[in-house]
């Protein structure tokens, strides 16, 4: 049976955090451990039914996440409420007029709001729903009850609104059919719709929308939709037929589709499509741009023959960047200066384009400009300043800059019930819980104060949240705080069993878990090291290791020392270039197998024009951690020049440096 609904005394958690600060050392770190037990398995009993409870405890009661066990308790019950379970209702509103806008009533909200609906209860559903706290599901209930309860002054511009979505929406269905009783779901509105759905290439969705139009209306979209199923046909027929019309989007997104799936064909394609459509230079620009990127990707000397045919205007971001990316791989350092130059200018003032503007002057014997660019990028404390570095022959040094730690402020901060709860919320495993309550009360600090909040994530270590903090208030330098070295054992032990440096180990766990041993990722990569399991099983096999299980990965030692043990056979396997075995760790082997070029190339060139924009960042920035690391633990500057050695195939060691 459901308790009566109990709010604890505000004042609980203050007085609470400050009888902490009396309590023994040890008592006082962790002083709710034993009524957070209480909790957990209280917590734990709510998705069992028919598990006997035990009677709550004044402790429990009074405890900083109780409203968490009463809101726990309030949306299972709602799970099994009838149209009328008014009680259960009552206690809903109760709790949430009581709470209001915190974290604690945020999902309670949501699952009464879905149960009212469920049970029609319009009236009681509208007093409670608020807008801006729903996705697009609620939203469209919120019609349903406006409807149902006959509010629709507005309502038909409000549905329109929702309409316009390149998705399926169901739970919007009532609300759609009695736009169109009202005779404004007009032809308009449906083409605008489905055309959202084929830009962004739903077809399967466009052609239920397209369905709904008069012929004369459907047809041309009906074609778009054919052209993105099969671009080649699609093209080859239009090719065939010029006289046949085709919407200009459509045709330069089929054309676009032909181009990244076959870049072969699209090259065989290209001029007959110009002629056939009857298209000037200046109207087979964006076709000419839309092959010459995916060429360009593949490191294919064709790219830059396209690239000219692209007018100024035409290029884009992307654009920009991979002409540049195809005039390095071609070495064509003239090139490379003038594609820098065409860009806007926030665009080119990046360290990566200042970096690379510097090796086109060094190239083109223009030193003194070359120093000044090197100069600029040194002091920005990435990747390109290392390799800037390298190139003037100076040690990479990092240039911290401190957070500094405020003590006293630090413990009210870490008193404030928010930050009260977020820890014990931390502690009870409900982490997405705490990532709210921290937001919620991150909010609530005065700007001066926020900064603060790194140092306190750091000192609960929970290190990925000291990094997004600092990451949201623009702090990157203060490398003390966001460069800690949490599991130096495992690393230790791991890198004297593999002989992989015990820094570039710690440079991937930041990067692929931030130090979080139980990260689990949605492409199935478990642990610090972020290890698929067949990766880890056949890695253990290799190191002679038990075979590891899922939950094996999440323990840090297995997890650090198999991690280690790939990043030593990727090594191995790519004759000790460091950047080429990143790339393998991120996106597999097989895949920095084939972008190995077929003669050596100047390091920096390569992890340039890697084509996955991820594994590109990811390898830049490991070996930047890389860098930050072996400078905490030495406080000297160190030699990159390492990094100069050229990229080739591992087959042929006179290719093969050790970057």
């Amino acid at each position: 049976m459901l308790p009566d609904v109990f709010f604890p005394r505000r004042a609980a958690v203050a007085v609470l955090a400050l009888f902490s600060l009396t309590l023994p050392a040890q008592a006082s770190e962790d002083p709710f451990r034993d009524v957070r037990n209480e909790f957990m398995l209280a917590y734990a009993r709510v998705s069992q039914p028919g598990a006997p409870a035990a009677a709550d405890t004044e402790d429990l009661r009074t405890y900083p996440l109780y409203p968490y066990l009463q809101a726990a308790r309030l949306r299972q019950a709602l799970k099994s409420a009838g149209p009328s379970s008014d009680s259960v209702d009552e206690r809903a509103a109760t709790f949430l007029a009581y709470y209001d806008d915190e974290p604690v009533a945020r999902s309670l909200r949501r699952t009464w709001l879905e149960s009212l609906a469920d049970r029609n209860r319009w009236d009681l559903f509208l007093t409670h729903y608020r807008d801006a706290s729903v996705g697009d599901a609620l939203r469209c209930r919120s019609f349903e009850a406006r409807i149902a309860t006959g509010r629709t002054e507005g309502l038909a511009t409000d549905i329109a609104a929702q309409w316009l979505t390149p998705q399926s929406l169901p739970e919007c269905d009532v609300a759609f059919s009695w736009l169109r009783t009202q005779n404004q779901l007009t032809p308009a509105l449906i083409e605008q719709r489905a055309r959202l759905a084929l830009t962004k290439g739903t077809t399967a969705f466009a052609r239920q929308i397209i369905a709904q139009l008069p012929a004369g209306k459907a047809a041309p979209l009906q074609q778009w939709a054919g052209i993105l199923d099969s671009p080649q046909r699609g093209i080859d027929a239009l090719i065939g037929s010029p006289q046949t019309p085709v919407d200009p989007q459509a045709l330069l997104a089929g054309w676009s589709q032909l181009a990244r799936k076959d870049r072969i064909g699209a090259i065989s394609r290209f001029n007959a499509l110009v002629k056939a459509r009857k298209l000037d230079e200046a109207a087979a620009s964006p076709y000419a741009l839309a092959l010459a990127v995916p060429l360009a990707r593949d490191r294919d000397a064709a790219a830059l023959g396209y690239f000219d045919k692209v007018r100024a205007g035409d290029f884009d971001e992307t654009g920009h960047e991979w002409h540049v990316r195809a005039a390095l791989w071609a070495e064509d350092w003239p090139r490379v200066a003038d594609a820098i130059a065409a860009m806007p200018a926030e665009q080119r003032q990046v360290a990566r384009w200042r970096y690379w503007a510097a090796r086109a002057a060094e190239a083109q014997h223009e030193r003194a400009l070359a120093e000044q660019l090197y100069d600029s990028v040194i002091a920005d404390d990435n990747y390109y300043s290392a390799m800037a570095s390298a190139r003037l022959d100076r040690p990479a040094k990092p240039h911290p800059e401190r957070v500094v730690e405020d003590k006293v402020l630090l413990r009210e901060i870490g008193q404030l019930p928010s930050f009260v709860r977020t820890r014990e919320l931390l502690r009870a495993n409900l982490r997405r819980e705490a990532f709210a309550e921290w937001q919620y009360g991150f909010d609530a600090l005065d700007a001066a104060k926020r900064p603060q909040m790194i140092h306190l994530a750091a000192s609960w270590g929970w290190f990925d949240q000291a990094v997004a903090t600092a990451t949201q208030l623009r702090v990157f330098n203060d490398y003390t705080l966001l460069y800690p070295q949490p599991y130096d054992r495992e690393v230790r032990a791991a890198a004297k069993l593999t002989d992989v440096d015990p820094d570039l180990i710690y440079g991937v766990m930041r990067q692929e878990s931030l130090y979080r041993a139980d990260a689990v990722s949605s492409a199935g990569a478990y642990g610090l090291l972020q290890l698929i399991p067949a990766t880890a099983r056949s890695t253990a096999q290799r190191w002679k290791r038990p075979r590891p299980s899922t939950s094996d990965l999440l323990v840090p030692s297995t997890s650090v020392t198999l991690g280690a043990g790939q990043l030593r056979m990727l090594l191995d396997r790519f004759g000790g270039q460091t950047a080429v075995a990143l790339a393998g760790y991120n996106a597999g082997p097989g895949a920095a197998t084939r972008w190995l070029p077929q003669s050596a190339i100047d390091p920096d060139i390569w992890i340039e024009n890697i084509p996955y924009n991820e594994t590109r960042a990811y390898v830049q920035r490991v070996l930047w951690h890389s860098i930050v690391f072996a400078w905490l633990r030495s406080g000297d500057g160190q030699r990159t020049e390492g990094w100069l050695a050229r990229i080739g195939s591992p087959e042929d060691p006179t290719q093969v440096g050790t970057l």
